[in-house]
C-alpha cells in the first residue's frame, strides 16, 4: 500500500500560492538533499490539473544535466486530478478525473511506495480533509506575505498532525515533516 507524501513551500502565514517569492532566499543544497530523499522513495506523482499544467512545460524539456530532479518528474507515472482535461501533454500521465477520495484510496492501495505531491493546493486541501495525507513536508520561509491562497482556509475543520522531524537550513527556511496525529 502506498503513502501520500506532500511537499509545499509556504510562508509563515500559510500562503503557498505562486512560490516565486521563495527565490530571494535561494535554494540551500541541503533542501535539495531533503527533496531528493522524498522523491527517491516515490513511485508515482499525483498533481492537481493546474499544477500539472505548470509543471509539464517546465520539466518536460529538462534533462538530468539541467536538473537532477528531471528524470524523476519525466519518467515517473503522473496522475492528474481535475474536472477538466489538462491543456498540455506530458509523458507517463493519466487523468483520474474530478477529485474522488475513493479513487485516491484505490491509487494508494495499488501503489507500492510513496505517491509524491508538490503544490496542487486544492487537491492537498481535499486530501487533508479526508485524512489521506501520510506525510506533509512543509518548507516554511521566514516571511509573512499577508495575502494569497493559504494551505488551510478560514472555516475548515481542525487538522491535527504529529511532528515527525524538522530541519533548519542556512537560508532561514525550516522543514517540518508532519504525519497524522495519533487517534
Amino acid at each position: 500500500m502506498g503513502a501520500i507524501v506532500v511537499h509545499e513551500f509556504i510562508a509563515l502565514d500559510g500562503v503557498f500560492e505562486d512560490p516565486s517569492w521563495t527565490f530571494e532566499y535561494g535554494f540551500d543544497p541541503k533542501m535539495g538533499e531533503t527533496l531528493g530523499a522524498i522523491t527517491a522513495e516515490s513511485k508515482a506523482i499525483l498533481l492537481g490539473r493546474t499544477t500539472f499544467e505548470m509543471f509539464a512545460p517546465a520539466w518536460s524539456t529538462r534533462a538530468a544535466e539541467d536538473d537532477p530532479g528531471a528524470p524523476f518528474f519525466n519518467d515517473t507515472m503522473k496522475y492528474i486530478v481535475g474536472a477538466r482535461e489538462p491543456q498540455v501533454e506530458w509523458a507517463n500521465s493519466t487523468r483520474l478525473g474530478p477529485y474522488d477520495p475513493d479513487v485516491i484510496r484505490k491509487l494508494k492501495d495499488d501503489t507500492d511506495g510513496s505517491i509524491y505531491i508538490s503544490g496542487s493546493g486544492t487537491l492537498v486541501r481535499a486530501l487533508l480533509a479526508d485524512g489521506l495525507v501520510d506525510n506533509l513536508h512543509l518548507f516554511v520561509y521566514p516571511i509573512a506575505l499577508g495575502k494569497g491562497k493559504r494551505l488551510w482556509r478560514d472555516g475548515v475543520d481542525a487538522t491535527k498532525l504529529a511532528l515527525v522531524r524538522c530541519e533548519v537550513y542556512d537560508n532561514g527556511v525550516v522543514h517540518l515533516d508532519y504525519g497524522p496525529a495519533a487517534t
